[in-house]
């Protein structure tokens, strides 16, 4: 070994003794300043940001029947806006968690808010799918550091006996950011009514309004860091302790105690080691010195993911990759594969209801009324007026209509249509007359008759993640993360498995309740063990990483789960549950950081 090597070996050992001492160090300070109003306050800001993060993985799924019939999307492109998207929040992820270990978390979580909110905002107003897409992979770019920001900075402003349970509080408002987006999705997207046009270029129907009103909590989340929140530490060590200073004086004045003192004067500085840093040419343009300066970070933030991988961290990041990974793709694929199986249950117990009517012959009548769920086999309709009516799933199949009109027809999952183009399964109109003011792509939602109930079962799914998060709350430094981890995963996926045996409407929406209230202490746990297994100078870029596997496997489990809907129910359910128990085997061999001090 090279003298310069042992030098630096020993400089190695040093630091790492010094960041030793400063972990204990800082935990002592925290819990002199002790939990009181600054981190409530900063609780409820990281919160609106986190609840941001919730709705924006749910509101993609709610809009994208709706964008691609009002955009006339063809069906080579259905489907892109659902996996894109998460691809853009797994990019963000990365990225931003390693920016906030090198630039600071505050400032990081400010640029990513803002640029989810001013996209998001923005995609509810184009009208091309193209740039309505681009839209929001940057939104989704924006909001993806949110998660490993917000748990990696409200984490150093608390000490280690609170760590647990109030980490576990601010998982709650993923949650609610859920019910935010299944609640306005059921109250808004089906009320059609609420849109305006001007001329055929440009439509606003509910569904945009939607994506405005889902914007809402990443605006206040905007507001509310530029008011209240300041930096966690990120280094600079000198700052931290005028953030310290602020901590104690804002919790001892809310205290009733302005007069005490804060007793630390220094904290610990670690030994620093020189890196090599390469340099740009002074006589660089801008642009060459913004590209040089966005390949320089980026290449900062592989580096410091390569020693989340050095020994001894080895076995543990790969641990929590193999767990981030199989919960999420259980968890999002199912969330994807439920609702679509009600749909199928839902259209089976409808067809079964179907009436049947062959050779009929109606001459000189008007129809000024709804039909609905029938099939027409060979019928003869003369000299009839279809005025002002709706056909509901109705087929006409073999059927002559002689000398008809059709005005202001309006048809729903039927295979008869007012344009002759349209004319299908071997239905022959002669000398027949159409009205319509509509042409182009259309959205006929009108009596949608599963929009409603949808968007309730999804309400329902979110509200059952109440009792599971609260409790996890309670216990999760009483009976250990791990035991958490593990345990709500295995029973996750037991409870998937006894999807096997449901045959009705009622019982899948019970198992999707009893799946997500046991899978929520799961996501709980999973957050505080990822956020206390790393150090301040890599929790960022860790935990950003394994945030980035969780949208890789949402990808994954959207496109694999939803082309075996209407297929099979087997293979869903025993790939979900095999994962699901897989993963929480693994989680069980995690270390358990409870009684860590953060470093």
């Amino acid at each position: 070994m090279s003298d310069a090597t042992r030098d630096r070996k020993g400089l190695e050992e040093e630091r790492q003794a010094d960041e030793e001492e400063l972990a204990q160090q800082y935990e002592l300070i925290i819990q002199e300043c002790g939990h009181g109003r600054f981190q409530w306050q900063l609780f409820l800001v990281l919160g609106l940001a986190l609840m941001s993060d919730g709705v924006e993985v749910f509101v993609v799924g709610f809009v994208l029947p709706s964008a691609e019939t009002d955009m006339c999307v063809p069906n080579s492109s259905s489907g892109w806006l659902g996996s894109i998207v998460y691809l853009g929040m797994m990019v963000g992820a990365f990225f931003w968690g390693g920016m906030s270990d090198k630039v600071g978390r505050r400032q990081c979580l400010l640029i990513c808010m803002s640029t989810n909110g001013f996209f998001a905002f923005l995609s509810s107003f184009v009208q091309g799918y193209g740039f309505f897409l681009l839209c929001r992979v940057v939104a989704g770019f924006g909001i993806g550091g949110a998660v490993p920001i917000v748990f990696s900075f409200f984490a150093e402003v608390l000490s280690r006996e609170k760590r647990g349970e109030h980490l576990s509080w601010l998982c709650m408002f993923w949650m609610i950011g859920e019910i935010y987006a299944s609640a306005m999705a059921w109250a808004i997207i089906p009320h059609y009514g609420w849109s305006f046009s001007m001329g055929s270029a440009y439509q606003f129907h509910s569904w945009r309004v939607f994506v405005v009103v889902c914007a809402l909590p990443c605006v206040c989340a905007v507001v509310a860091l530029n008011l209240h929140a300041r930096e966690s530490q990120v280094g600079k060590h000198d700052e931290a302790w005028m953030i310290l200073k602020q901590i104690h004086d804002t919790n001892m004045r809310a205290r009733g105690q302005p007069e005490k003192v804060f007793t630390v004067n220094r904290i610990k500085i670690p030994k620093q080691l020189d890196e090599l840093v390469e340099m740009e040419s002074e006589s660089g343009n801008r642009v060459s010195k913004f590209f040089f300066r966005i390949k320089t970070e980026i290449h900062g933030i592989y580096l410091n993911l390569m020693k989340c991988f050095n020994y001894p961290m080895r076995e543990n990041m790969t641990r929590l990759a193999i767990v981030w990974f199989t919960l999420s793709f259980g968890y999002y694929g199912l969330s994807v594969w439920f609702p679509d199986v009600i749909k199928h249950l839902q259209a089976d117990d409808y067809a079964s209801k179907v009436r049947i009517h062959r050779d009929e012959r109606t001459e000189d009548f008007t129809f000024n009324f709804t039909l609905e769920n029938q099939i027409h086999k060979n019928g003869l309709f003369i000299n009839d007026r279809f005025i002002n009516m709706k056909l509901k799933s109705v087929t006409f199949i073999d059927s002559t209509f002689r000398n008809c009109q059709f005005e202001d027809v309006t048809s729903v999952g039927s295979f008869f249509h007012i344009d002759e183009s349209k004319l299908i399964d071997g239905t022959e109109v002669i000398n027949g007359t159409f009205t319509h003011n509509k042409t182009g792509c259309q959205m006929t939602f009108d009596d949608d008759y599963s929009a409603y109930w949808v968007y309730f079962i999804n309400f329902l799914g979110t509200l059952a993640v109440l009792p599971g998060n609260i409790v996890s709350a309670l216990l999760m430094d009483k009976i250990g993360r791990l035991s958490m981890l593990g345990g709500s995963m295995v029973l996750s996926g037991i409870s998937c498995f006894f999807l096997w045996f449901g045959t009705s409407e009622s019982m899948m929406i019970f198992m999707l309740c009893l799946y997500n209230g046991l899978s929520i202490s799961a996501w709980n746990s999973l957050d505080v063990v990822t956020t206390e297994s790393f150090p301040t100078v890599r929790r960022g870029t860790g935990f950003g990483f394994c945030n980035a596997l969780c949208k890789l496997a949402a990808v994954l489990g959207n496109l694999i789960f939803g082309s075996l809907v209407g297929i099979t129910k087997a293979i869903p359910i025993l790939m979900a549950s095999s994962v699901l128990v897989g993963g929480g085997l693994v989680g069980l061999r995690l270390p358990d950081t409870r009684a860590n001090v953060l470093m």
